[in-house]
């Protein structure tokens, strides 16, 4: 019972941990995207939207994330995006009125 408990608390601190360093590369992808087309990534809204399981090119499981964040081309406006990782990889992106990539 108490092995049970210990290996269930090391999985959320894990996941925990993992969850808060691809928000970080979400925002650093995101604030590149951003800059690509001289806009500005609005730090505080990037927030993880989705999660589910995929495989990789590899056929590895990895998390799926979805990141809803929000750009300003003058600091009026907010253009409201999202990109996807898959693991630590860039899937696919989409900031209004740009075209959607692959990666």
């Amino acid at each position: 019972m108490e092995l049970t408990l210990i290996t269930i608390l090391i999985a959320i601190a894990w996941f925990w941990l993992d969850s808060m360093e691809k928000r970080e590369r979400a925002i650093l992808l995101g604030r590149e995207l951003a800059a690509r087309f001289n806009l500005q990534l609005l730090d505080e809204t990037v927030a993880c939207s989705k999660i589910w399981l995929a495989r990789n090119g590899r056929g590895h499981m990895k998390f799926l994330r979805t990141y809803e964040f929000d750009v300003s081309a003058n600091g009026a406006d907010r253009l409201p995006c999202h990109l996807i990782l898959l693991g630590n990889q860039l899937g696919t992106w989409h900031i209004p009125p740009y075209q959607q990539e692959t990666y």
